[in-house]
């Protein structure tokens, strides 16, 4: 509908509830419909059709407004706007609906369509459906009468009263948002904490910050960025510090400009309290704030106590992404609107306790806080800012001698400067943050079935018995969770090869490759050991700064279940941090995550070893060399035994050769003595991970610095897929290889790929499957070869992908649950029923 002046124009929140208030035939539905999408009108009638099959049964109404409630509760927790389409006359039925819409915390607004009752009546009798008679309507249109004198009281934030259909049929809509919602200012930000007052110390670090300061008559009135970043102040502004005025007249100035935002924090909220005559406790430093107050002009003390009392509780930023709060903001709370979230945004959530120096206890909201939001606030002064689940406080208390910080945002960089002294004397002593609690994973976190949305791996699905399994390893088995950032994905055989002889073969995964438009791929000799996640901090600092771990220890080494591989890895990861050296100094960082193999095979795999494959080699080279003996005697008795004694021959080469497979990963180790490492990839550095944007050529050539007995290096060769030559002699060293005695090989695409590519296939040599599929497996070849890659396929992709979201959150500074609900998922997928062998 066009603009006129014959037009009325509503303004309702974009989020929140309206409740259409009228009697039967006032036009409520007709008006919702105009308006609204039909997915926000929740109707009683609707409901009552739900429960009864009839929109009508006034008998199912209880009911009816049962369902009612729980839609609109549903949709306002959910942050949609709802609009509820009955009549609402009487002050009980609207009385629920205030209370549901404050529950949520969100704004409700009432439009009254007041029609003569004679109009109501008309339009009943014209529907069928509505055969109650005159005598509800002017029951309801009394209680409307009487509801009027009342409406703007019980609650509602605006009340829109139309009058005769001709104003009802001449409305437009506009939906406001929230004001503390400001998604669409995007930054960049330099976040400030608690200033109490301190304006030499915040003249400072705005200059430290880049930004330019504006005077007047001597004194600071505005700062500007020249790269157009945008300050945000969390509050606390006021009290205790020498100069509150400097600091008001400043960022007043700025905010004014539009170069910074500001929230209230609970200093500015009882300043303005106390100049408005209130009566206040004159404690925590109000007494400075006042008496400074009282030498500046009236005309100032006027302007701050309008700027101060128009400030917000909290700003949504950035899309959502990030959220600033005086004392923070739990997630069900951003965004919205009610008392409740004012108060906890001004002074957080506190137990009703008091500790030892007479101050509230807070609960530790941010310890429990799981939002994808960045929440940054203030509020209670620590030595230093420290990150807890994706929220940081930056109140460094500088007004106590500590320290004035700043986050800029989105970079995520810490920069503060030193107090000039000690202008307040704190009640208590600053403690750090308390974090333990908050990178522990919690069992909501993983139990039961549940969808985790990725960028890298799409939406996995855990099932709740895998989760269950999962559990049970993390739990009991698992190294330091601090230092488990990463599982490795399974791996994805080949293609089936048809080539006599031959189950697994180089030119099936060339083909593969090929078809996805790959044009280039590394061959990577595939070392037979244990799958080895090395995470290696440079120093004991480094571990402490970045991974929490304060015990000396400087890394691990765990195996593709995130177990340890020795009581004591210790000094596997001295010697693994020395050999590192050149890395640590050509990737500019001080820790690093590789992806590796551990050899021998039999450092690890001693026990599987013996029970498994020695036993079967052993059995069968004793009792088929005696099987065939009898068969010598019997064929010279006369008996027709040439086939069996055949047979048995090729089962006693084939035995022999089982033995020589496994055998041939197996060399004496003492210790550590005899244990090497092969490195194939460096998983993530500090600030990137080359494991999702660096080729494997670069992977290898960065590893090759690598030396000392403890590397194996990781042999390979390159492969233009377009040429024949190059295909037949990667082939030609696979088989020289597998002859050798090794496992065979991993083929990867050289360069980055997009789409759902395999990152490696791995092609086994064909004595190696004898360990694989039993000594005997090349007379099965016809039936192996209905094998089905099909799950175990798609296992490799979601695990490499969950692989890849763990370390991104892990480098991008997100909560180490976060990072945990990847790796377990990596872990849970495992216990996926795919056939152990491929």
């Amino acid at each position: 509908m066009t603009e006129s002046a014959d037009v009325r124009r509503l303004t309702l929140p974009a989020m929140g509830l309206v409740v259409l208030v009228g009697v039967s035939g006032s036009g409520k539905s007709t008006f919702a419909r105009r308006h609204f999408r039909a997915t926000e009108i929740v109707s009683s009638d609707f409901c009552r059709g739900l429960v009864a099959d009839d929109e009508n049964d006034q008998s199912a109404t209880t009911d009816a407004f049962d369902v009612l409630h729980y839609i609109v509760g549903t949709r306002l927790r959910r942050g949609l706007l709802t609009v509820v389409d009955a009549t609402s006359v009487q002050p009980p039925a609207r009385a629920a609906l205030v209370r549901l819409a404050k529950s949520h915390d969100v704004l409700v607004d009432a439009i009254v369509l007041d029609v003569p009752e004679s109009l109501a009546h008309e339009r009943n009798e014209q529907r069928p459906d509505r055969d109650f008679g005159r005598h509800v309507v002017a029951r309801q249109a009394r209680d409307l009468r009487k509801s009027m004198r009342r409406l703007t009281k019980e609650g509602f934030r605006r009340v829109h009263v139309l009058r005769g259909s001709d104003e009802i049929d001449h409305v437009e809509i506009a939906r406001e948002r929230p004001w503390n919602d400001r998604s669409d200012v995007h930054g960049p930000f330099d976040i400030i904490g608690d200033v109490h007052g301190c304006a030499s110390e915040l003249r400072t670090l705005l200059v430290e910050l880049g930004w330019t300061l504006a005077y007047d008559d001597g004194l600071a009135v505005g700062a500007s960025h020249p790269e157009g970043r945008q300050a945000v102040f969390v509050g606390d502004l006021v009290d205790r510090g020498p100069d509150t005025p400097g600091v008001l007249r400043l960022v007043m100035g700025m905010v004014e400009a539009g170069t910074a935002l500001c929230v209230s924090g609970n200093h500015e909220a009882k300043l303005v309290r106390a100049l408005r005559g209130a009566q206040v406790k004159v404690a925590h430093g109000l007494a400075e704030s006042l008496a400074q107050l009282a030498d500046e002009p009236e005309d100032f003390r006027d302007r701050a106590l309008t700027f101060m009392d128009g400030l917000i509780s909290h700003f949504v930023l950035d899309g959502g992404r990030l959220v600033v709060a005086h004392a923070g903001l739990k997630e069900s709370y951003h965004g919205r609107s009610s008392g409740r979230v004012r108060a906890f945004a001004l002074y957080g959530d506190t137990t009703g306790e008091t500790d030892d120096y007479g101050l509230p206890v807070r609960y530790p909201w941010a310890q429990e806080y799981r939002g994808e939001a960045m929440v940054v606030y203030g509020h209670t002064p620590v030595p230093a800012a420290e990150w807890v689940n994706n929220t940081i406080c930056l109140d460094t208390g500088v007004v106590f001698g500590g320290s004035l910080t700043a986050l800029r945002y989105p970079e995520r960089e810490l920069v503060a400067v030193e107090a000039e002294q000690e202008w307040y004397e704190p009640v208590r002593p600053l403690v750090p943050v308390d974090d333990r609690a908050a990178t522990v994973l919690r069992i909501d976190d993983v139990a039961g079935t549940r969808w985790l949305e990725t960028t890298h791996a799409g939406k996995v699905k855990i099932p709740e018995e895998n989760a269950a399994a999962a559990l049970e390893v993390m739990s009991r088995f698992a190294v330091d969770p601090r230092w488990l950032v990463y599982l490795p994905p399974t791996m994805s055989p080949v293609a089936t090869s048809r080539l006599e002889g031959y189950l697994e073969h180089p030119e099936q995964a060339f083909e593969e490759y090929a078809s996805w438009g790959v044009t280039r791929v590394v061959c990577e000799e595939k070392h037979m050991g244990s799958r080895a996640i090395a995470i290696i901090a440079r120093d004991a600092g480094t571990a402490a700064r970045r991974f929490g771990i304060t015990d000396g220890s400087t890394g691990v080494v765990h195996t593709r279940t995130g177990r340890p591989f020795f009581a004591d890895t210790a000094p596997l990861v001295e010697r693994l941090r020395d050999t590192a050296a050149p890395l640590f100094a050509s990737l500019d960082t001080d820790w690093l995550a590789l992806d590796c193999e551990l050899l021998p095979w039999s450092a690890k795999a001693t026990g599987l070893i013996t029970s498994q494959y020695a036993s079967v080699g052993a059995a069968a080279r004793h009792v088929l060399p005696e099987v065939v003996d009898v068969l010598d005697r019997a064929a010279a008795r006369g008996l027709d035994v040439a086939s069996l004694r055949e047979a048995s021959m090729r089962r006693l080469d084939h035995a022999v050769a089982f033995r020589d497979a496994y055998a041939a990963y197996v060399r004496p180790t003492d210790g550590l003595d005899g244990v090497t490492l092969a490195p194939f990839q460096v998983l993530a550095v500090e600030g990137r991970v080359p494991a999702l944007t660096e080729s494997h050529e670069w992977h290898l050539a960065e590893l090759a610095r690598l030396g000392g007995d403890l590397i194996t290096p990781t042999r390979h060769r390159f492969v233009e897929l377009s040429s024949p030559e190059e295909r037949a002699a990667a082939t030609e060293w696979w088989l020289d290889l597998t002859a050798a005695g090794g496992e065979g090989m991993v083929v990867k695409p050289a360069h980055l790929t997009e789409g759902r590519v395999q990152p490696g296939i791995k092609v086994r040599g064909r004595e190696y499957l004898r360990i694989i599929y039993g000594p005997d497996y090349t007379d099965s070849l016809d039936v192996l070869r209905q094998r089905h890659l099909g799950k175990k396929r798609q296992l490799a992709l979601r695990e490499h992908g969950l692989g890849l979201e763990a370390l991104t959150a892990f480098v991008g500074h997100a909560p180490l649950w976060k990072v945990h609900q990847s790796v377990f998922a990596v872990l849970a997928l495992e216990s996926e029923p795919v056939d152990p062998r491929l």
